[in-house]
């Protein structure tokens, strides 16, 4: 019964700052029905088993299931709790008092276990230093374990980025050398079109020069052509007009002498 009991007990160990006292150690042995407590200033210890019978008992009296006790006994000398008062204070015959507040639905309520000294001080200081040395190997090997598992799981991850940088660079070059493909074979294309449309506006500047000089010429041909006639029939006007103006001139001479013969028949 011992045996299996030892078994499934849970073990703490809480490093007590109390104002005006040397730290303690409280080394805990929890069961589902009842708990061993151990204390030690460095020099002496004290020892409190809570029977079974007395669980029930305090349990009672805090309208309490015994497993709701040892669990809020446990959270309270496992670990210590911020706000909450702790004293250890003799209670004679070299006894000591260990008690602690709590608050319970907004009231605020005081648990007192009493302690008898041990009678081998050195085996219990021992027996915690040596709880203290083992949780702390442990606690070691724990982080020692973690740290690998992180740096193996980091590791494996690097080593995925790593794989997955070296698809996307050798992605990248290849996208790179297509793009220069695809460019070299569009300029060519396009260089193509370009000295075609070159040629094409060549052709067509030079078809328009022939056509500019062949005007040119026409239009100085037929300036050439207007100017001849235009100097013959000037001339030929001048020849009108000398023949109109001797006209007039012997027309003229000859109205004189015929009013002088009406004259002369006149007086006659």
């Amino acid at each position: 019964m011992e045996s299996s009991s030892t078994a499934t007990a849970r073990h703490t160990c809480l490093k007590l700052e109390i104002p005006s006292t040397d730290p303690l150690f409280v080394k805990g042995m929890w069961f589902d029905t009842h708990f061993h407590l151990s204390v030690t200033d460095g020099l002496r210890a004290w020892l409190c088993n809570a029977t079974e019978e007395e669980v029930q008992e305090r349990a009672a009296q805090w309208d309490q299931p015994v497993a709701e006790y040892i669990e809020l006994a446990e959270r309270y000398l496992g670990f210590q709790q911020p706000g909450t008062v702790y004293r250890f204070v003799d209670a004679g015959d070299d006894h000591k008092r260990l008690s602690w507040t709590f608050e319970r639905e907004g009231t605020k309520l005081e648990w007192r276990w009493k302690f008898q000294p041990s009678y081998d001080s050195r085996k219990i200081t021992a027996g915690i230093l040596d709880f203290l040395m083992d949780a702390n190997i442990n606690l070691s090997m724990l982080i020692r374990r973690i740290l690998q598992e992180e740096v193996v799981r980091k590791t494996q991850s690097f080593e995925k980025l790593k794989l997955e940088a070296e698809k996307c660079l050798e992605q990248s070059e290849r996208f790179t050398n297509e793009k220069m493909e695809f460019e070299s074979e569009i300029y060519a294309k396009f260089l193509g079109v370009l000295n075609s449309k070159k040629a094409k506006l060549r052709e067509l500047r030079d078809q328009l020069s022939k056509q500019e000089i062949a005007g040119k010429a026409s239009v100085d041909e037929e300036e050439s052509t207007d100017k001849t006639e235009s100097y013959h029939s000037g001339s030929n006007a001048e020849e009108s007009e000398e023949e109109a103006e001797k006209n007039i001139t012997s027309s003229s001479k000859d109205i004189p002498a015929g009013r002088d013969r009406v004259r002369k028949r006149a007086t006659r």
